[in-house]
């Protein structure tokens, strides 16, 4: 949080962006899951109604990327339609990346403007770099009109006199959607292209002009500029590259004319992406992992998302209860992303079971085989795994181990 010379009666107003309703979630492959995942970006819509309703938020600004896509389907536009229609407050949005504007932008769409208008009246969409005069602010956009702009669409903003006609109490505010100089919004496990189109250069701009620049794009809230914000995203929508990042959260501004804004770091977040990483020292690792991931997830169901990492090694039983905990989180969780780099190490006992202690000379042939397989690398190595543990759960079953 922010809080930089403070007041009372001052104008708030709640800054967001990044929504990207209708974001698909690919990785996602229970289709329940996936699309619970989806109607969470619809549920923090709902969260950023109750905080102005809380905090008496008299405007709403969503800096870009509303959608996911510029083609959003029917169902997308009228469930968040109907979700921004809950808000109340009037709510300002600039076209970004993901759901650019231009020439047959889903914006300029009849259905579009048609579950709009009768949904969400209180929604207005600014697709020019034209300044849009409020009772309490000025608001400057500059929207994208495509996926990647060569430009820096906040070039127009260099001129002071673009500032002159307005008046001299009311707060300027610029809404951007890019990456500032020498800090990228960066993609996740969805997004692989590392490029960083949309430059908005802060450096170029008559900030003494400027009282808040409302910036959408990198997905966590972070301070930028003494009166430059990133919201991030309303609700966590990948796993995080830093702990600098603070998705989740939607910012509470009060932006004062020629004066530093303040501005309250809101959680709106319900999601939780967690990532963990262990390495297995010896069996007992798998109880140690169980205990660990217990702590961290409690008794939720379908709340969480998890990326796991794992390395070390294990033997053939240890190896089948780690089996057995994965399913479970399988079942528990929205999302498992898994990175299994254990190996199989049979102990002397369970290798002494398979090669020794059966009668049958093929099997102990199949085991050693099978042993040599799982500690090399590649896709035989996690099948001779496999195979091992079921051999070895059949030997038990039999009484030849």
């Amino acid at each position: 949080m922010l809080a930089a010379q403070g007041g009372q009666g001052f104008m708030k107003i709640i800054h967001t962006a990044d929504w990207q309703v209708g974001k698909p979630f690919a990785g996602i492959e229970d289709g329940y899951k996936r699309a619970l995942v989806q109607k969470a970006r619809i549920d923090a819509i709902d969260r950023i109604a109750e905080v102005a309703r809380e905090e008496g938020a008299r405007l709403v600004l969503v800096a870009g990327d509303l959608f996911d896509s510029p083609s959003a389907d029917k169902a997308t536009v009228a469930e968040a339609s109907s979700a921004i229609g809950r808000i109340g407050a009037p709510v300002v949005v600039i076209p970004g990346n993901h759901d650019h504007g231009g020439p047959g932008s889903l914006w300029e769409q009849d259905f579009f403007r048609r579950e709009s208008a009768r949904l969400a009246p209180n929604l207005k969409v600014l697709p020019d770099c034209v300044p849009l005069e409020l009772a309490e602010v000025v608001l400057f956009p500059c929207p994208l009109l495509r996926r990647l702009e060569a430009g820096d669409r906040t070039d127009w903003l260099r001129d002071p006199a673009v500032f002159q006609d307005f008046s001299p109490s009311k707060a300027r505010i610029v809404l951007a959607h890019g990456s500032v100089h020498g800090f990228a919004g960066g993609g996740d496990d969805e997004e692989v292209d590392g490029t960083e189109p949309n430059r908005v250069d802060l450096s170029r701009l008559p900030m003494d002009e400027i009282d808040y620049v409302a910036l959408g794009d990198w997905h966590g809230a972070k301070q930028v500029g003494p009166k430059a914000w990133y919201s991030g995203t309303p609700e966590s929508d990948r796993f995080q590259k830093g702990e600098e990042q603070k998705p989740g959260h939607i910012l509470l501004v009060e932006p004062r004319r020629g004066e530093m804004p303040r501005v309250d770091m809101i959680p709106t977040g319900r999601l939780r992406w967690s990532e963990v990483s262990f390495d297995f020292a010896d069996d007992a690792g798998v109880a140690h992992l169980a205990d660990r991931l217990a702590e961290l997830l409690g008794q939720r169901a379908n709340e969480d998302l998890l990326r796991l990492s794992l390395t070390g090694s294990l033997g053939i039983e240890a190896s089948s209860r780690l089996e057995a905990l994965v399913d479970s989180l399988r079942a528990r969780l929205l999302r498992l992303k898994i990175d299994d780099r254990t190996v199989i190490a049979p102990t002397d006992r369970e290798m002494e079971a398979l090669t020794l202690g059966t009668h049958n000379p093929l099997i102990a042939t199949v085991a050693r085989r099978l042993v040599e397989l799982a500690r090399s690398t590649g896709d035989e190595a996690e099948i001779a795994a496999v195979a091992l543990r079921e051999l070895h759960a059949a030997c038990r079953q039999e009484g030849g181990a």
